[in-house]
């Protein structure tokens, strides 16, 4: 409104300027073709405004899946549990059992088909990189062989175990202190199998509302079985399998309910061919005994704190990848007694840090004798505090 006001201001300005009738037809067209421009973009702005109006106005449209086909209608689930039988609007594509539709939020006509979609996206538990080979891990050869036997062999040659007469275990238990490398350890294995290799942290499992870990346990399988030749390797496994008891909470039942979906998946109906099953754990001790029975995952393989020889090829691993100048690793691995490998990995960090502080180029054997005495000191604190609080 005041930019017309100020357009007809201006006409009344320069028709009393103007001193002859050239003038003020030509000042008066221009100022005419220049009301008509701004008309055309206030009226379409107007338009567009009535459209996004227009959107806020409508209802909601319902996702829910189709169930099956009776006569003319159609049999279709809600998102809350409901079942309906409704229409579906001409012109709509043809549906069968499984589809995902949208629907109409008051009558439920199905408007239209979309693509089927998981709630939960278990696609992200796939992990794409991986260490290049089992080198990386510094000892464990016992544990690496029995992972050969029971992980890769039936991967790679499953015509042997067929030929035998026997079938491999479905899953294995990797169990031991913290920072001993059992996950990298399982990485390595799905590495050399060329296999997918599916990650999940059992918390993971946990949902909020009743049977949704369970649906989400049963989507990752069924992925796992798409994916195969297939390794799930689940973390810290007894933050679901735990041993169950009589009485809890409703979390706790919750928990209970993905637990059984867990296990009804390893040992049920649906054979899990080609699809290995490794679990991650340092509390073996509350574990569930339906999970170690045999048919599930009935392979125990401990990964204890390593030896001094296995010290020794942990810091070759990890020194070999720093600027070091005469490093003895027979010393290191003599004082670095009880040390696990994550412990050895912190003592080469902080080492480097030391370097740092002092300004130098290189890390020598006194930077990796003071990190050792740190570390040490860092265990001490922590296994006071544990005993203080614990």
């Amino acid at each position: 409104m005041r930019m017309f006001i100020s357009r007809v201001m201006t006409v009344s300005r320069v028709v009393k300027e103007s001193d002859s009738s050239e003038s003020y037809n030509y000042s008066y067209n221009t100022v005419q073709f220049g009301l008509e421009e701004e008309n055309k973009m206030l009226k379409a702005c107007v338009g567009h405004l009535q459209e996004e109006l227009e959107k806020v106005k409508q209802a909601p449209l319902v996702v829910c899946m189709v169930k099956a086909l009776i006569k003319n209608k159609i049999l279709v689930k809600m998102p809350n549990g409901g079942q309906f039988l409704v229409t579906k609007l001409a012109g709509c594509p043809e549906v069968i059992a499984g589809d995902t539709v949208v629907a109409d939020q008051r009558t439920l006509t199905i408007l239209e088909k979309i693509p089927s979609f998981n709630e939960h996206d278990v696609e992200k538990f796939i992990m794409v990189e991986k260490p290049s080979n089992a080198e990386k891990v510094g000892g464990l050869d016992i544990q690496k062989r029995e992972l050969h036997e029971v992980i890769e062999l039936p991967l790679l040659m499953p015509e042997r175990f067929k030929h035998l007469g026997i079938l491999p275990p479905k899953g294995v238990l990797l169990h031991g202190p913290p920072g001993t490398g059992k996950t990298l350890l399982a990485r390595s294995v799905a590495s050399s199998t060329n296999a997918t290799f599916i990650h999940v942290t059992a918390s993971e499992l946990v949902q909020k509302f009743i049977g949704e870990g369970a649906r989400l346990v049963k989507e990752l399988f069924t992925l796992a079985r798409e994916k195969a030749p297939s390794i799930v390797f689940i973390d810290e496994i007894d933050a679901i399998a735990s041993t169950r008891m009589d009485v809890g909470s409703g979390g706790d039942r919750e928990v209970q309910r993905t637990f059984l979906q867990l296990l009804s998946e390893i040992d049920g109906f649906d054979s899990l061919s080609n699809v290995k099953i490794i679990g991650c754990t340092n509390r073996r001790d509350i574990l569930d005994p339906a999970l170690l029975r045999p048919g599930r995952m009935d392979r125990l393989i401990e990964v204890p704190v390593p030896t001094r020889d296995e010290r020794k090829n942990i810091l070759s691993i990890y020194v070999g990848l720093m600027n070091t100048k005469d490093v003895q690793y027979d010393a290191l691995a003599s004082i670095t007694q009880g040390f696990t490998g994550a412990d050895i990995k912190a003592t080469c960090t902080e080492a480097g840090y030391n370097a740092l502080r002092e300004d130098c180029d290189m890390i020598t054997q006194e930077h990796f004798i003071n990190a050792v005495d740190k570390v040490k000191k860092t265990r001490e604190e922590q296994s006071m505090s544990g005993e203080m609080f614990g």
